[in-house]
C-alpha cells in the first residue's frame, strides 16, 4: 500500500518513482511489437545477477548505445563495437554479456524470418496468444520460474539463446505482460 496515495501498488516496486513507473505503465502489459521484446531481450539478459533496478537506471543508456534497439543494426554489430561498449560506463560492461546481447539480436532475427516474428514465436507458447493471468494475494506469492519459462527457455537455449535461462524468461514474460503478476488490488492490474 502506498500511504501518500493511499492505492495498493505490488510492493516489488517500493518508492523509487523510476520503479513505480515501471509498473505502473510498462510491467505485465502485453507486449505484441517487436522492437519491444528486443528490448525486454536485451535488457533482462543484462539484468542476469543484477537487481532489475540498476537495469531500469541504464535503460535509457542502453537505448544509446544499442541503436535504438534496432536489432538489425545490433545483429551487425561488429568486434570494434564490442570494445566500444566495454568502455561505456552507461551500461553494465561484461563481455559475455555484450557479446550475447549480438549474437541474441542475430538469433531473434532468425526468429523473425521462421515464425514471421518473434512476437508470434514468443506468444505462440500460449493458447490463442492470450496473457496469463495470475491470482496472487502478495508479492510473496511471485515464483521466479514456471513449466512455460523451462519450456520457453529450453527452447530458446537450444537456439542458442544466452543468459536467457528459466528465471530471467520469466521475468521477461512479466516484463512484455504474457503474465501478469500483479497482486490483487493492484493498480496496475
Amino acid at each position: 500500500m502506498n500511504q501518500d496515495q493511499n492505492i495498493i501498488r505490488c510492493a516489488w516496486c517500493g518508492t523509487d518513482p523510476l520503479y513505480v513507473k515501471y509498473h505502473d505503465e510498462e510491467w505485465g502489459k502485453p507486449v505484441y511489437d517487436d522492437q519491444k521484446l528486443f528490448e525486454f531481450l536485451i535488457l533482462e539478459s543484462a539484468q542476469a545477477g543484477l537487481s532489475w533496478i540498476t537495469i531500469l537506471r541504464k535503460r535509457e543508456n542502453y537505448r544509446k548505445a544499442f541503436a535504438n534497439f534496432d536489432v538489425l543494426q545490433v545483429a551487425a554489430f561488429s568486434q570494434e563495437d564490442v570494445e566500444r561498449l566495454l568502455l561505456d560506463d552507461g551500461i553494465i560492461r561484461n563481455r559475455l554479456k555484450v557479446n550475447a546481447a549480438i549474437s541474441n539480436a542475430k538469433l531473434f532475427l532468425g526468429i523473425q524470418k521462421e515464425f514471421g516474428s518473434f512476437s508470434n514465436y514468443f506468444w505462440g507458447f500460449l493458447p490463442d496468444k492470450k496473457p496469463i493471468i495470475n491470482k496472487l494475494s502478495s508479492h510473496k506469492d511471485l515464483q521466479p520460474r514456471t513449466e512455460l519459462s523451462d519450456l520457453i527457455s529450453a527452447d530458446m537455449k537450444k537456439r542458442g539463446f544466452k543468459f536467457f535461462g528459466t528465471t530471467i524468461c520469466y521475468a521477461h514474460m512479466q516484463a512484455t505482460g504474457m503474465v501478469n503478476d500483479h497482486i490483487e488490488g493492484c493498480i496496475a492490474r
